[in-house]
């Protein structure tokens, strides 16, 4: 077998059981089963703390919305071959499963009246979205057609754009540095030839400089053709194990939709001046964000998302009742902890080796006795027998600094 038929994210996620893909539930719908679940969770906890601590303030919105709304947006327009049809519920009534988050957070911004010194306005969510891809060109979790979205929509005065965009970069570098993201380049995603934009030449070549300018010093190549209906955008590529490349994170500059939802706020000289839209994703779609990590970690999650981070392996029956103490402590300090009875320790030891578990955990009567565990790592090294509260904190220190290191 090729090396890229052995770490495909598909293979990975059914021996893993991070995902399963149902027919009966449908193409490109696929269900997260809980060791997947666990892993994304603690990976979205991440980015909200990260997006929490940068300034965004999170919402919830609906994965649908009015047909007026879509057509308001331009989506209907320029779009609507890559969405759902629209559900009618009466002769005047019809309803579209969103493509994109944004004209839920115009929706946001535009509640009340804003003022100058709100800006820049960070409106961040994790959302849903549904695009109608073709059958043929879904797979596993890397083209779907539910999509979770790490989105957000920062609203700026025209010269705090590039503040913005370089914070958003810099940003986006933090956050693969922690999940393990290794991007393969940059591009300027540009307009091409055609009918497929909005916006007038003026607006284009501003938000083009703009972004040019926020990558200064950065190698990025450029994309004509690339660019959304709406505006130009910065793309950070990686490539799978099969070699193909596609967009992870994204920044894109919009100067159409405020225009088209008439979004405004209070200048300090008291005029009412256009906010510029900012759409960004540190990490994109789950779906997509985990297709990668599953392949490039092949499997062995860092500590800190692993669905299971530990895993105790009581010799035998007489050491049970400190293995399911120790598990009460490990889950009371946050960690994602199971106790293994059943069968030989050493079946049991490759058993967790073979689900990409960090650590197991020997307890045999002298740990027992001593309030201890002998760690066994993921990589085959062992360490000696450590007290419990050492391993406890060996984990916090991990997971607190988001290492991907199995020691500190």
């Amino acid at each position: 077998m090729k090396e890229s038929d052995m770490i495909d994210h598909r293979r990975l996620g059914r021996e893993l059981e991070l995902f399963v893909s149902d027919p009966l539930a449908g193409a490109g719908l696929p269900i997260w089963l809980p060791a997947g679940a666990a892993a994304r969770h603690a990976v979205e906890e991440y980015v909200r703390d990260l997006e929490r601590r940068s300034g965004y303030r999170h919402v919830y919105s609906p994965p649908l919305g009015k047909r007026e709304l879509f057509e308001l947006s331009g989506h209907l327009g320029y779009f609507e071959a890559d969405m759902f049809p629209p559900m009618r519920l009466s002769a005047d009534d019809e309803f579209v499963l969103r493509p994109a988050l944004c004209p839920h957070h115009a929706l946001v911004f535009r509640a009340r009246g804003r003022s100058y010194r709100e800006l820049p306005l960070r409106i961040a969510e994790l959302g849903g979205m549904y695009r109608a891809e073709r059958s043929g060109v879904l797979g596993g979790l890397s083209r779907v057609r539910a999509i979770s979205l790490n989105d957000a929509h920062n609203f700026c005065a025209l010269d705090q754009v590039g503040d913005e965009v370089r914070e958003i970069l810099r940003l986006i570098g933090e956050a693969h540095a922690a999940l393990g993201v290794r991007p393969a380049g940059f591009r300027l995603s540009l307009r091409g030839p055609g009918e497929k934009y909005v916006g007038d030449d003026a607006q284009w070549a501003r938000a083009e400089e703009l972004l040019r300018a926020a990558l200064d010093g950065v190698d990025f190549v450029a994309a004509p053709g690339e660019a959304a209906f709406y505006g130009p955008k910065i793309d950070i590529q990686v490539v799978d194990a099969a070699g193909r490349e596609s967009t992870i994170s994204t920044v894109q500059l919009d100067f159409d939709k405020p225009e088209r939802f008439d979004l405004s706020y209070t200048a300090a000289d008291g005029s009412r001046q256009r906010p510029v839209m900012v759409h960004r994703s540190l990490v994109g779609s789950m779906e997509r964000l985990f297709a990668y990590l599953i392949e490039v970690h092949e499997g062995a999650f860092p500590v800190w998302y692993a669905p299971v981070q530990l895993v105790l392996l009581p010799v035998d029956d007489g050491q049970a009742e400190a293995a399911q103490a120790l598990a009460r402590r490990a889950l009371d300090a946050g960690l994602r902890v199971e106790v293994d009875h059943a069968g030989s320790l050493g079946a049991r030891v490759r058993d967790a080796s073979r689900r990409r578990v960090p650590y197991a955990g020997v307890i045999g009567a002298r740990e027992a006795a001593a309030g201890a565990v002998a760690l066994r790592l993921r990589d085959g090294r062992s360490l000696p027998p450590m007290p419990a509260s050492e391993v406890l904190a060996l984990f916090d220190r991990l997971v607190a600094t988001h290492s991907a290191a199995l020691l500190p």
